[in-house]
Protein backbone atom coordinates (compact mmCIF):
# COMPACT_ATOMS: atom_id res chain seq x y z
CA UNK A 1 0.00 0.00 0.00
CA UNK A 2 1.39 3.03 -1.05
CA UNK A 3 1.25 7.07 -0.32
CA UNK A 4 -1.38 7.58 -3.14
CA UNK A 5 -3.39 4.68 -0.98
CA UNK A 6 -3.68 6.33 1.78
CA UNK A 7 -4.42 9.77 0.71
CA UNK A 8 -7.71 10.62 2.77
CA UNK A 9 -11.45 11.51 0.81
CA UNK A 10 -11.26 15.26 0.43
CA UNK A 11 -8.96 18.10 -1.77
CA UNK A 12 -7.62 16.40 -5.47
CA UNK A 13 -4.20 14.77 -4.82
CA UNK A 14 -0.95 16.22 -5.07
CA UNK A 15 1.18 15.95 -7.80
CA UNK A 16 4.10 13.55 -8.54
CA UNK A 17 6.79 15.49 -7.53
CA UNK A 18 4.82 16.48 -4.55
CA UNK A 19 4.46 12.78 -3.91
CA UNK A 20 8.15 12.28 -4.25
CA UNK A 21 8.79 14.98 -1.69
CA UNK A 22 6.97 13.57 0.60
CA UNK A 23 8.50 10.37 0.68
CA UNK A 24 12.05 11.66 0.59
CA UNK A 25 10.65 13.34 3.74
CA UNK A 26 9.35 10.48 5.12
CA UNK A 27 12.53 9.22 4.64
CA UNK A 28 14.62 11.59 6.33
CA UNK A 29 12.67 11.54 9.61
CA UNK A 30 12.83 7.24 9.54
CA UNK A 31 9.14 7.09 9.35
CA UNK A 32 8.27 3.82 7.12
CA UNK A 33 4.98 4.13 4.88
CA UNK A 34 3.54 1.40 6.62
CA UNK A 35 3.54 3.39 9.92
CA UNK A 36 1.09 5.71 8.09
CA UNK A 37 -2.47 5.41 8.50
CA UNK A 38 -4.61 8.76 6.27
CA UNK A 39 -2.88 11.55 4.84
CA UNK A 40 -5.16 14.29 6.08
CA UNK A 41 -3.68 17.55 4.49
CA UNK A 42 -0.25 17.97 2.21
CA UNK A 43 0.67 21.21 1.78
CA UNK A 44 3.96 22.59 -0.71
CA UNK A 45 4.45 26.25 -0.42
CA UNK A 46 7.53 28.57 -0.04
CA UNK A 47 9.25 30.85 2.61
CA UNK A 48 11.51 33.87 1.97
CA UNK A 49 14.84 34.51 4.46
CA UNK A 50 18.08 36.62 4.15
CA UNK A 51 21.09 35.16 4.43
CA UNK A 52 24.10 36.56 5.91
CA UNK A 53 24.74 38.56 3.08
CA UNK A 54 21.48 40.20 2.83
CA UNK A 55 20.45 38.21 -0.27
CA UNK A 56 17.04 36.77 -0.63
CA UNK A 57 16.90 33.19 -0.12
CA UNK A 58 13.78 31.34 -1.20
CA UNK A 59 13.05 27.62 -0.04
CA UNK A 60 10.81 24.75 -1.24
CA UNK A 61 8.97 23.88 1.85
CA UNK A 62 6.27 20.50 2.53
CA UNK A 63 4.01 20.17 5.39
CA UNK A 64 1.93 16.69 5.95
CA UNK A 65 -0.72 15.79 8.08
CA UNK A 66 -1.07 12.33 9.13
CA UNK A 67 -2.51 9.73 11.19
CA UNK A 68 -0.46 6.83 12.62
CA UNK A 69 -1.70 3.14 10.99
CA UNK A 70 -2.35 1.67 14.99
CA UNK A 71 -4.98 4.39 15.23
CA UNK A 72 -7.43 2.27 13.26
CA UNK A 73 -6.33 -0.87 14.78
CA UNK A 74 -5.15 -4.03 12.86
CA UNK A 75 -6.20 -4.37 9.21
CA UNK A 76 -7.66 -8.20 9.34
CA UNK A 77 -8.39 -9.99 6.04
CA UNK A 78 -12.48 -10.77 5.77
CA UNK A 79 -13.25 -14.52 5.22
CA UNK A 80 -14.62 -15.13 1.07
CA UNK A 81 -15.40 -18.00 -0.40
CA UNK A 82 -12.45 -20.00 -1.66
CA UNK A 83 -11.81 -18.80 -5.84
CA UNK A 84 -13.34 -20.52 -8.67
CA UNK A 85 -11.15 -23.49 -9.36
CA UNK A 86 -11.11 -25.73 -12.35
CA UNK A 87 -9.19 -28.63 -12.53
CA UNK A 88 -7.81 -30.99 -15.65
CA UNK A 89 -5.93 -34.51 -14.83
CA UNK A 90 -4.93 -36.79 -16.35
CA UNK A 91 -6.12 -39.95 -15.33
CA UNK A 92 -4.56 -43.42 -15.43
CA UNK A 93 -6.57 -47.22 -16.82
CA UNK A 94 -8.54 -47.66 -13.23
CA UNK A 95 -7.36 -50.80 -11.74
CA UNK A 96 -9.71 -53.90 -12.03
CA UNK A 97 -12.44 -54.33 -9.55
CA UNK A 98 -15.13 -58.08 -9.24
CA UNK A 99 -18.11 -58.06 -11.06
CA UNK A 100 -21.48 -56.26 -8.83
CA UNK A 101 -18.49 -54.27 -6.71
CA UNK A 102 -17.98 -51.04 -5.82
CA UNK A 103 -14.94 -49.25 -4.49
CA UNK A 104 -15.07 -46.49 -1.82
CA UNK A 105 -11.97 -44.74 -0.78
CA UNK A 106 -11.86 -42.71 2.59
CA UNK A 107 -9.69 -39.99 3.37
CA UNK A 108 -8.85 -38.73 7.11
CA UNK A 109 -8.32 -35.65 8.72
CA UNK A 110 -6.36 -33.77 6.38
CA UNK A 111 -6.14 -30.39 8.85
CA UNK A 112 -5.87 -27.84 5.46
CA UNK A 113 -4.41 -24.71 7.54
CA UNK A 114 -1.14 -22.31 7.90
CA UNK A 115 0.70 -20.93 10.64
CA UNK A 116 3.55 -18.51 9.03
CA UNK A 117 7.76 -19.42 9.36
CA UNK A 118 10.37 -17.15 10.25
CA UNK A 119 10.96 -15.60 6.81
CA UNK A 120 6.55 -14.77 6.73
CA UNK A 121 6.05 -16.93 4.31
CA UNK A 122 2.72 -19.81 5.12
CA UNK A 123 3.83 -23.23 6.20
CA UNK A 124 0.83 -26.13 5.52
CA UNK A 125 -0.28 -27.59 9.14
CA UNK A 126 -1.33 -30.72 6.13
CA UNK A 127 0.83 -32.63 4.04
CA UNK A 128 0.69 -31.74 0.52
CA UNK A 129 2.61 -35.00 -0.17
CA UNK A 130 0.66 -37.23 1.70
CA UNK A 131 -2.24 -35.64 -0.10
CA UNK A 132 -0.64 -36.28 -2.87
CA UNK A 133 -0.49 -40.00 -2.43
CA UNK A 134 -4.07 -39.78 -1.28
CA UNK A 135 -4.67 -38.34 -5.15
CA UNK A 136 -3.09 -40.92 -6.67
CA UNK A 137 -4.90 -43.50 -5.12
CA UNK A 138 -8.14 -42.07 -5.72
CA UNK A 139 -6.64 -41.60 -9.68
CA UNK A 140 -6.10 -45.40 -9.89
CA UNK A 141 -8.98 -47.10 -8.21
CA UNK A 142 -11.87 -44.25 -10.01
CA UNK A 143 -13.73 -44.51 -7.20
CA UNK A 144 -17.93 -44.74 -6.49
CA UNK A 145 -17.32 -43.02 -3.48
CA UNK A 146 -15.04 -40.42 -1.70
CA UNK A 147 -15.71 -40.22 1.70
CA UNK A 148 -13.60 -37.59 3.97
CA UNK A 149 -14.05 -38.53 8.10
CA UNK A 150 -13.61 -34.87 8.49
CA UNK A 151 -11.30 -31.97 10.51
CA UNK A 152 -10.23 -31.39 6.90
CA UNK A 153 -10.24 -27.70 7.90
CA UNK A 154 -8.13 -27.15 11.20
CA UNK A 155 -9.72 -23.72 11.30
CA UNK A 156 -7.29 -22.49 14.65
CA UNK A 157 -8.63 -19.06 14.48
CA UNK A 158 -12.11 -20.53 15.08
CA UNK A 159 -10.87 -23.19 17.85
CA UNK A 160 -11.61 -22.11 21.93
CA UNK A 161 -7.65 -22.44 22.62
CA UNK A 162 -5.16 -19.99 22.96
CA UNK A 163 -3.91 -18.80 19.54
CA UNK A 164 0.06 -17.86 18.60
CA UNK A 165 0.04 -14.88 16.04
CA UNK A 166 1.77 -17.36 13.98
CA UNK A 167 -1.53 -18.85 13.07
CA UNK A 168 -3.42 -15.70 12.82
CA UNK A 169 -4.89 -14.22 9.21
CA UNK A 170 -4.19 -18.11 7.59
CA UNK A 171 -8.09 -18.49 7.52
CA UNK A 172 -8.86 -17.42 4.23
CA UNK A 173 -5.79 -19.50 2.49
CA UNK A 174 -7.15 -22.36 4.11
CA UNK A 175 -10.52 -22.11 2.49
CA UNK A 176 -8.74 -21.32 -0.66
CA UNK A 177 -6.52 -24.27 -0.60
CA UNK A 178 -9.49 -26.12 0.61
CA UNK A 179 -11.50 -25.10 -2.30
CA UNK A 180 -9.20 -26.35 -4.78
CA UNK A 181 -8.99 -29.50 -3.24
CA UNK A 182 -12.30 -30.24 -3.46
CA UNK A 183 -12.44 -29.87 -7.34
CA UNK A 184 -9.46 -31.89 -7.29
CA UNK A 185 -11.40 -34.27 -5.82
CA UNK A 186 -14.30 -34.19 -8.64
CA UNK A 187 -11.65 -33.99 -11.57
CA UNK A 188 -10.00 -37.18 -10.42
CA UNK A 189 -13.49 -39.03 -9.97
CA UNK A 190 -16.19 -37.20 -12.42
CA UNK A 191 -19.05 -39.82 -11.44
CA UNK A 192 -18.31 -40.46 -7.64
CA UNK A 193 -20.53 -39.61 -4.97
CA UNK A 194 -18.87 -37.48 -2.68
CA UNK A 195 -19.00 -37.14 0.88
CA UNK A 196 -17.18 -34.83 3.56
CA UNK A 197 -18.24 -35.78 7.11
CA UNK A 198 -18.39 -32.59 9.70
CA UNK A 199 -15.69 -33.20 11.85
CA UNK A 200 -15.03 -31.02 15.71
CA UNK A 201 -12.76 -28.33 13.76
CA UNK A 202 -14.95 -27.46 10.40
CA UNK A 203 -17.74 -27.12 13.81
CA UNK A 204 -15.61 -24.52 15.44
CA UNK A 205 -16.54 -21.97 12.50
CA UNK A 206 -20.56 -22.55 13.39
CA UNK A 207 -19.94 -22.18 17.00
CA UNK A 208 -17.33 -19.29 16.98
CA UNK A 209 -20.20 -17.40 14.67
CA UNK A 210 -23.08 -18.35 17.62
CA UNK A 211 -20.88 -17.53 20.19
CA UNK A 212 -19.62 -14.05 18.98
CA UNK A 213 -22.45 -13.14 16.29
CA UNK A 214 -25.72 -15.10 16.82
CA UNK A 215 -27.44 -12.69 14.19
CA UNK A 216 -24.64 -13.89 11.34
CA UNK A 217 -25.75 -17.65 11.99
CA UNK A 218 -27.28 -19.35 9.18
CA UNK A 219 -27.42 -16.16 7.08
CA UNK A 220 -28.13 -16.35 3.42
CA UNK A 221 -28.10 -14.48 0.11
CA UNK A 222 -30.78 -12.78 -0.28
CA UNK A 223 -34.33 -13.81 -1.82
CA UNK A 224 -32.49 -17.20 -1.89
CA UNK A 225 -33.80 -18.70 0.93
CA UNK A 226 -32.77 -22.69 -0.05
CA UNK A 227 -29.23 -21.17 -0.82
CA UNK A 228 -26.32 -22.29 1.92
CA UNK A 229 -25.41 -20.15 4.82
CA UNK A 230 -22.77 -17.94 3.93
CA UNK A 231 -20.64 -18.44 6.91
CA UNK A 232 -20.88 -22.13 6.32
CA UNK A 233 -17.88 -24.38 5.15
CA UNK A 234 -20.18 -26.28 2.20
CA UNK A 235 -20.73 -22.21 0.65
CA UNK A 236 -17.30 -21.51 1.58
CA UNK A 237 -15.47 -23.91 -0.34
CA UNK A 238 -18.15 -24.16 -2.88
CA UNK A 239 -19.09 -27.46 -2.52
CA UNK A 240 -22.23 -27.38 -4.39
CA UNK A 241 -20.18 -25.93 -7.50
CA UNK A 242 -17.96 -29.41 -6.74
CA UNK A 243 -20.99 -31.57 -6.16
CA UNK A 244 -19.75 -32.19 -2.72
CA UNK A 245 -22.34 -33.44 -0.09
CA UNK A 246 -21.40 -32.05 3.21
CA UNK A 247 -22.47 -33.96 6.09
CA UNK A 248 -22.72 -31.32 9.19
CA UNK A 249 -24.19 -32.42 13.07
CA UNK A 250 -20.86 -33.49 14.63
CA UNK A 251 -20.33 -36.20 16.30
CA UNK A 252 -23.96 -37.69 14.87
CA UNK A 253 -23.33 -37.28 11.14
CA UNK A 254 -22.35 -40.06 9.48
CA UNK A 255 -22.82 -41.98 5.89
CA UNK A 256 -23.07 -45.81 4.94
CA UNK A 257 -20.87 -47.16 2.45
CA UNK A 258 -23.18 -49.88 2.45
CA UNK A 259 -25.50 -51.76 5.21
CA UNK A 260 -22.35 -53.08 7.07
CA UNK A 261 -20.09 -50.19 6.87
CA UNK A 262 -20.82 -47.03 8.49
CA UNK A 263 -18.11 -44.03 8.56
CA UNK A 264 -18.14 -41.52 11.23
CA UNK A 265 -15.96 -38.47 11.86
CA UNK A 266 -15.39 -40.14 15.96
CA UNK A 267 -15.42 -38.47 19.15
CA UNK A 268 -13.50 -40.96 21.17
CA UNK A 269 -10.35 -41.33 22.05
CA UNK A 270 -8.09 -43.63 23.75
CA UNK A 271 -4.57 -44.50 23.96
CA UNK A 272 -2.25 -47.36 23.11
CA UNK A 273 -4.25 -48.21 20.05
CA UNK A 274 -7.59 -49.02 22.04
CA UNK A 275 -9.78 -46.39 20.63
CA UNK A 276 -10.98 -49.33 17.96
CA UNK A 277 -12.20 -51.23 21.19
CA UNK A 278 -14.32 -48.48 22.30
CA UNK A 279 -16.25 -48.50 18.85
CA UNK A 280 -16.19 -52.44 19.22
CA UNK A 281 -17.92 -52.69 22.32
CA UNK A 282 -20.82 -50.36 21.38
CA UNK A 283 -21.35 -50.76 17.70
CA UNK A 284 -23.59 -53.49 16.14
CA UNK A 285 -21.77 -53.09 12.61
CA UNK A 286 -18.53 -52.63 11.40
CA UNK A 287 -17.34 -48.27 11.78
CA UNK A 288 -15.04 -46.74 10.02
CA UNK A 289 -13.69 -43.09 12.03
CA UNK A 290 -11.40 -40.65 12.18
CA UNK A 291 -10.33 -37.96 14.85
CA UNK A 292 -7.41 -39.58 16.59
CA UNK A 293 -4.93 -39.49 13.58
CA UNK A 294 -4.18 -42.71 14.23
CA UNK A 295 -4.18 -46.10 12.44
CA UNK A 296 -5.68 -48.59 14.11
CA UNK A 297 -7.53 -51.84 12.84
CA UNK A 298 -8.81 -54.33 15.37
CA UNK A 299 -11.88 -57.01 14.88
CA UNK A 300 -14.57 -58.81 16.77
CA UNK A 301 -16.47 -61.86 16.41
CA UNK A 302 -19.74 -62.53 18.20
CA UNK A 303 -22.66 -64.84 18.22
CA UNK A 304 -25.56 -63.68 16.32
CA UNK A 305 -29.77 -64.97 15.39
CA UNK A 306 -27.76 -65.98 11.83
CA UNK A 307 -24.66 -67.30 13.31
CA UNK A 308 -21.35 -66.29 13.90
CA UNK A 309 -20.92 -62.11 13.22
CA UNK A 310 -17.76 -60.12 12.80
CA UNK A 311 -17.79 -56.66 12.57
CA UNK A 312 -14.58 -54.28 12.56
CA UNK A 313 -13.48 -50.89 13.88
CA UNK A 314 -10.58 -48.99 12.09
CA UNK A 315 -9.17 -45.62 11.52
CA UNK A 316 -6.82 -44.99 8.22
CA UNK A 317 -4.92 -42.26 10.14
CA UNK A 318 -4.46 -38.92 8.65
CA UNK A 319 -3.01 -36.67 6.16
CA UNK A 320 -2.03 -33.78 8.52
CA UNK A 321 1.69 -33.27 9.40
CA UNK A 322 3.13 -35.42 12.26
CA UNK A 323 5.69 -32.96 13.23
CA UNK A 324 3.76 -30.79 15.80
CA UNK A 325 2.98 -28.02 13.51
CA UNK A 326 -0.77 -29.13 14.01
CA UNK A 327 -2.28 -27.19 17.42
CA UNK A 328 -2.42 -29.76 19.73
CA UNK A 329 -2.17 -30.59 23.28
CA UNK A 330 1.26 -32.03 23.05
CA UNK A 331 2.90 -29.38 20.88
CA UNK A 332 4.77 -26.46 22.10
CA UNK A 333 5.74 -22.90 20.55
CA UNK A 334 9.04 -20.90 20.41
CA UNK A 335 9.88 -17.74 21.65
CA UNK A 336 8.50 -16.47 18.69
CA UNK A 337 5.20 -18.21 18.68
CA UNK A 338 6.22 -21.18 15.72
CA UNK A 339 5.37 -24.59 16.77
CA UNK A 340 8.29 -26.29 18.00
CA UNK A 341 9.11 -29.46 15.76
CA UNK A 342 8.31 -32.81 17.39
CA UNK A 343 7.21 -36.47 17.25
CA UNK A 344 3.09 -36.65 17.67
CA UNK A 345 2.00 -40.44 18.18
CA UNK A 346 -0.06 -39.68 14.75
CA UNK A 347 0.18 -42.42 11.33
CA UNK A 348 -0.63 -41.31 7.87
CA UNK A 349 -2.77 -42.98 5.90
CA UNK A 350 -5.88 -43.89 3.59
CA UNK A 351 -8.37 -47.08 3.61
CA UNK A 352 -9.93 -48.05 0.82
CA UNK A 353 -12.87 -50.42 0.96
CA UNK A 354 -14.57 -53.17 -2.03
CA UNK A 355 -17.75 -53.47 -1.37
CA UNK A 356 -20.93 -55.11 -2.36
CA UNK A 357 -23.45 -52.78 -3.03
CA UNK A 358 -26.82 -53.12 0.08
CA UNK A 359 -26.21 -55.87 2.88
CA UNK A 360 -23.14 -57.08 0.69
CA UNK A 361 -20.09 -58.12 2.18
CA UNK A 362 -16.31 -55.60 1.64
CA UNK A 363 -12.83 -55.74 2.19
CA UNK A 364 -11.18 -52.72 4.05
CA UNK A 365 -7.38 -52.10 3.05
CA UNK A 366 -5.59 -49.92 5.21
CA UNK A 367 -2.83 -48.27 3.22
CA UNK A 368 -0.27 -46.61 5.42
CA UNK A 369 2.15 -43.60 3.92
CA UNK A 370 5.43 -43.15 4.94
CA UNK A 371 7.64 -40.20 3.91
CA UNK A 372 5.25 -39.21 1.11
CA UNK A 373 4.58 -42.57 -0.28
CA UNK A 374 2.66 -45.63 -0.12
CA UNK A 375 2.89 -48.96 -1.55
CA UNK A 376 -0.56 -50.40 -2.74
CA UNK A 377 -1.73 -53.18 -4.87
CA UNK A 378 1.86 -53.88 -6.34
CA UNK A 379 2.45 -50.18 -7.19
CA UNK A 380 4.65 -47.12 -5.27
CA UNK A 381 2.71 -44.08 -5.02
CA UNK A 382 4.14 -40.70 -4.64
CA UNK A 383 5.09 -39.24 -7.79
CA UNK A 384 2.93 -36.02 -8.89
CA UNK A 385 -0.23 -36.23 -11.20
CA UNK A 386 0.63 -34.07 -14.28
CA UNK A 387 -2.08 -31.38 -13.60
CA UNK A 388 -3.38 -28.40 -15.55
CA UNK A 389 -4.95 -25.47 -13.26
Amino acid sequence: MGLEDRLADGPPPPSRETLGKLAALLDRQGISVDEIGKIQRVSDYQSLTKNEDGEAEIHDLLGVQFSPAWESGPAWETVRQGPPTKVTVRLPKPLPRPEGYEVAVVLPDIQIGYFRGADGDLEPTHDEAAITVAEQIIAAARPDKIVLVGDNLDAPEFGKYRLSPAYAQTTQASIDRATELCFRLRALAPEAEIIWIEGNHELRIAAATIENLKAAFGIKRGLAPDSLPVLSVPFLLRMDEAQIDYRPGYPAGSYWINERLRVIHGDKVASGGSTAHKFLATSKVSVLYGHIHRREWAERSREDFDGPKTIMAASPGCLARCDGSVPSTKGGLDLDGRPLQIVEDWQQGVGVVTYQPGDGEFWYEQVPIHSGRAWWRGKLYGCPIPTTL
